[in-house]
């Protein structure tokens, strides 16, 4: 588990490209300068690991690249203290970003083999989000709500309404929807019924599946 000086000046230049591509939120960036990415990919890509790229990570899964998980944190507005459900731990690398943003954070992620090997990882890099899961993410977590924002990492056919339910009032909850291309979409949640529905242009996300593997 190192993390060389090599590495950490690969991290100065990726920061650099992500505020070249508007990244603006300094706490996003100092999160991505310390958080050493090529520890929650495959060895056989540790030397690509700081280039704006998404990767496999198994079970069908990708770590996101670095702008997208950048602009998602972005768009959450993360706080210190905030509660933040995540849905689809996967490499557990964004999970990381908000944690050293600050955040408490609730993650859920339904694939075992992800979720063991996650698990396994943060607490080797001091990482400590509040909660990991294995689970269905259409669900949330109930008991744990009300959240201060949820952040999804897969692509969504539609929003769940167990999401929706379990954020504040005032909460943000982002997410990219569509089936081949998704849409990155912000709710605010502005009382019990009306949110207010921003849009960010397109991503490329895996599907958001429903009930645990």
């Amino acid at each position: 588990m190192k993390d060389k000086a090599k590495h950490q000046g690969l991290r100065n230049q990726l920061v650099s490209a992500l505020e070249q591509k508007g990244i603006t939120d300094i706490n996003v960036l100092d999160a991505i300068k310390k958080i050493p990415r090529h520890l929650f990919l495959d060895s056989s890509f540790e030397d690509y690991a700081y280039q704006d790229m998404a990767f496999p990570i198994g079970a069908g899964q990708t770590i996101s690249q670095p702008y997208t998980v950048a602009f998602q944190s972005q768009l959450l507005e993360v706080k210190k203290e905030h509660k933040i459900l995540e849905i689809g731990t996967g490499s557990g690398y964004q999970t990381a970003v908000l944690c050293t943003m600050g955040a408490k954070v609730y993650s859920v992620e339904r694939q075992n083999e992800l979720f063991k090997k996650t698990s396994n990882l943060f607490p080797k890099i001091s990482i400590r989000p509040k909660h990991l899961s294995f689970g269905d993410g259409y669900k949330g977590l109930p008991s744990y709500a009300p959240f201060d924002s949820i952040i999804v990492t897969a692509g969504a056919p539609f929003i769940p309404q167990p999401l929706m339910a379990q954020l504040k009032i005032g909460g943000r909850l982002v997410i990219p929807l569509g089936e081949e291309v998704q849409i990155m979409t912000l709710l605010i949640r502005k009382n019990e019924k009306q949110f207010e529905k921003h849009e960010f242009g397109e991503f490329r996300f895996v599907p958001l599946l429903e009930d645990k593997n």
